[in-house]
């Protein structure tokens, strides 16, 4: 039975209806993670430190898709609850051809900078060598990254969340095949890894865009349009949450790095590395969950149904402390074989690793109610909100915790801000989720 976006939502239809989106975001870590095991384990600790070293950057300049997909499917959802659905389509078409032209425009100028970027950021000889080879490739397929990080989130607009998983396990499954044909068999080294993955992201965003141009029966369908300055601006502004999460996200990362290299060297930088990788999959339940619950809220909140609003709240915060407690069980029980798994074989950075691991899983405890709170003020239209709790979480508290704690206790510092800066940044978001209950009525 299809679940719509006007309907009343139990937990296990809110549940049903979410979990396209949460499978779709842990199967985008997963077939990213996979990128990283084929080059730890085949091509050595010195091309993994080199893909996690300049991936901060390449996720800088991809968070554009997810401005376009968060930002405009909150606009695009509260026009279907208030009946517009013509309104809704030439305001979805603008959206995706913007983000395709920005695209284009940020992959080739990405493509110029590379190795200036890459050095700026202290990468030299081989390391220096190995983050422009990987960057290059990723900006060539840097416009089809920004559609398929667009298209997660419209497909949940369109009703149609079913389809965005299908299309996040093709552009997944395609990854992983051609990574193990290009990295493990034919031994391309970081070439092949960063071919497979722009490869992937190709299948990821070209193929939603030929359904959506095609008649197809969901929601949203790509026409005609027109320049509307006031649909790009509200966006961005709906959006900024997930800008500012991500280019903080990013932007911390380099900073995470250049404290690695600091107190643990190249080892360090790997083991953030492996840790990052396995974070993505573990905060990928909140960030799909978050993504997929989005559009409903959108929808009831143009309706102005206050009812089904508060409704979703209470459940969805009910979901999200369950979550919490499992993900940080599972990263108690799965630390150490995952740690052995990238790089059990080097003793040292193993243990770094498995250490890192015991400490930062507790951050799980408060990332999910930081990631919804977000979220929440995203499909309320409430960019300013949103992305000041996000930039709280991802920027301010991580730069504060990562800069003094390593101060007190060296490198378990840095594993230790992180928890510090979570908890910090659920607080924030708890207090302005009751400060606001009145002005939305829920």
């Amino acid at each position: 039975m299809r679940i719509q976006l006007s309907d009343h939502f139990s937990y296990g239809k809110l549940l049903r209806f979410t979990l396209p989106s949460i499978v779709m975001m842990i199967f985008t870590s997963i077939y990213g993670v996979v990128d990283g095991l084929f080059v730890s384990n085949f091509v050595g600790k010195n091309s993994f430190a080199a893909v996690n070293f300049i991936m901060p950057f390449l996720m800088i300049l991809g968070t554009v898709g997810f401005v376009f997909g968060a930002g405009g499917s909150a606009l695009i959802s509260k026009t279907l609850g208030e009946g517009d659905r013509r309104k809704a389509n030439r305001i979805f078409s603008l959206l995706v051809y913007s983000a395709l032209i920005c695209g284009v425009v940020i992959g080739v100028v990405a493509f110029a900078v590379m190795r200036i970027v890459a050095s700026a950021l202290g990468a030299e000889g081989e390391l220096l060598e190995n983050c422009v080879i990987y960057g290059r490739f990723i900006a060539v397929s840097l416009p089809a990254f920004v559609l398929q990080m667009s298209f997660q989130s419209f497909f949940i607009s369109a009703e149609k969340p079913q389809l965005g998983l299908l299309t996040t396990i093709a552009s997944g499954v395609t990854n992983m095949l051609l990574d193990a044909l290009f990295v493990g068999a034919l031994r391309w080294g970081i070439e092949g890894a960063a071919l497979a993955t722009g490869i992937s992201q190709a299948v990821g965003g070209i193929v939603p865009l030929i359904y959506f141009f095609r008649k197809n029966d969901s929601l949203l369908q790509l026409g005609k349009t027109e320049f509307e300055k006031a649909v790009l601006v509200k966006t961005f502004t709906n959006g900024s949450s997930e800008l500012m999460s991500n280019l903080s996200m990013s932007l911390v990362s380099m900073l995470y790095n250049m404290q690695l290299m600091k107190y643990a060297g190249e080892d360090g930088v790997a083991a953030y590395g492996v840790l990052m990788y396995v974070c993505m999959i573990f905060i990928a339940v909140f960030i799909g969950y978050s993504v997929g619950s989005a559009p409903v809220v959108g929808y009831h909140y143009g309706a102005g149904n206050h009812a089904e609003l508060t409704n979703l709240l209470k459940k969805s915060f009910v979901i999200i402390m369950i979550m919490s407690i499992c993900m940080l069980l599972l990263a108690e029980v799965l630390g150490t074989p995952l740690a052995k798994i990238f790089v059990g074989y080097d003793a040292g950075l193993f243990a770094l690793t498995q250490r890192g691991f015991q400490i930062f899983s507790f951050s799980f405890l408060f990332s999910g109610g930081a990631i919804y709170g977000s979220s929440f003020f995203t499909a309320l239209s409430n960019g300013p909100v949103s992305a000041l709790i996000a930039f709280l979480r991802t920027l301010v508290f991580q730069i504060a915790a990562v800069l003094l704690l390593p101060l007190i206790w060296g490198i378990d510092g840095i594993w230790v801000s992180i928890v510090v800066a979570e908890t910090a940044a659920c607080v924030v978001a708890v207090v302005f989720i009751v400060a606001k209950r009145k002005k939305y009525h829920y």
